[in-house]
């Protein structure tokens, strides 16, 4: 069956989701057509969680402009339905849409504890800072139910192998007491990912994640417990977003917040129409100059995925954004990265057949 709306224009907005529609998958020969139940009624399909076999729970990636070589990804998909999130296009490889399936078919790592304490173990493993989570948020609404971040979490702290976090969510919290054990060998390192101060931008934009107020509460928590806590601006949307920047850097450090980055936003793929249907439905009257100041970033492009270029764009305008950036964070003592963290505390754990058990 065919969609014959592949941008999703024809589609109602989903109350709770980043997007009503569901492209076709560029490796599929099949197209899916939407349930009429609830594309034509806006009503919100429920997410549905799939059993993820994976074999290795460490993931390893050399690109240059990425901050870590190792990370873990507990989930595959994202309820929190970010409608840019460039990690939709992913969910290609796993046969479904990168559009609703993407926020509505979750990949569980069931074993992704067990996974990692064995990667952990092996002699092969060179103790190094591990992203938790590089690609989907590691504290999406499942998480509250299943645990396994806070599973792999545990894992890490026993070994005492340091890691750092990014999350749109208020749920990293309930994970204080690793978080506070990790500071104490300065092991940890929470990075909280803001993109607007804008609360009603937020729930069209990330439908089910923390609202502003709640990311800079957590700022606050963590940073008042101890844990080295810095924001992400990310990602910076050009003619929506920017000019928020420098407010968002003081709100963050009022917080409590030790440091600040920003990326860009990126648009790779399926993540194109799928942005721009979600202008048309929601800032008909931005579409055309968010689109073209994107544009003036990416060489006339939409996207541009040169390493070095794909996180902050080029040109007058990108350099604009910069020194914006700079100028606060500097001003509102954002500048510091602060200490790296350390693996020297590392130890290898053995498993309970070494010990004779």
């Amino acid at each position: 069956m065919t969609n014959k709306n592949a941008t999703g224009s024809e589609h109602r907005a989903i109350r709770g989701r980043g997007t009503a529609s569901n492209p076709a998958n560029r490796f599929a020969r099949m197209e899916v057509e939407p349930d009429p139940e609830y594309s034509e009624q806006g009503i919100s399909p429920k997410t549905r969680f799939y059993h993820d076999d994976a074999k290795k729970v460490i993931a390893v990636n050399d690109s240059p402009d990425v901050p870590f070589e190792a990370s873990v990804n507990p989930y595959r998909g994202c309820e929190h339905g970010c409608v840019y999130c460039y990690a939709r296009p992913f969910h290609e490889y796993l046969d479904m849409s990168p559009g609703l399936d993407f926020e509505t078919r979750i990949m569980v790592k069931k074993n992704a504890a067990a996974l990692l304490r064995k990667q952990l173990q092996h002699p092969s493993w060179k103790p190094q800072t591990v992203s938790v989570s590089g690609v989907t948020d590691p504290y999406q609404p499942a998480e509250r139910k299943l645990g396994i971040t806070r599973q792999c979490l545990q894992v890490l702290a026993e070994f005492r192998n340091p890691f750092t976090i990014v999350t749109k969510n208020h749920l990293v919290t309930r994970d204080m007491d690793i978080l506070q054990e990790m500071a104490r060998i300065h092991g940890v390192r929470v990075m909280i990912s803001l993109t607007t101060l804008d609360p009603d931008l937020t729930m069209l934009m990330e439908p089910r994640t923390t609202r502003p107020a709640g990311r800079l509460k957590t700022i606050y928590e963590l940073s008042k417990a101890g844990i080295p806590t810095g924001v992400l601006f990310a990602p910076v949307i050009p003619g929506l977003t920017d000019e928020e920047l420098p407010a968002m850097i003081k709100a963050a450090a009022d917080a409590g917040a030790a440091s600040g980055n920003y990326v860009l936003l990126r648009l790779p793929g399926a993540v194109v129409p799928l942005f721009e249907s979600w202008l048309e439905q929601h800032y008909p009257d931005k579409k055309s100059k968010i689109l073209n100041r994107l544009k003036s970033l990416r060489g006339g492009l939409l996207y541009d995925n040169r390493y070095g270029y794909r996180m902050s764009g080029q040109g007058a305008y990108a350099d604009q954004i910069s020194q914006s950036f700079r100028i606060a964070a500097r001003r509102y003592g954002l500048d510091d990265a602060g200490e790296p963290l350390s693996a020297e505390h590392f130890r290898r754990v053995p498993s309970q057949g070494e010990l004779g058990l």
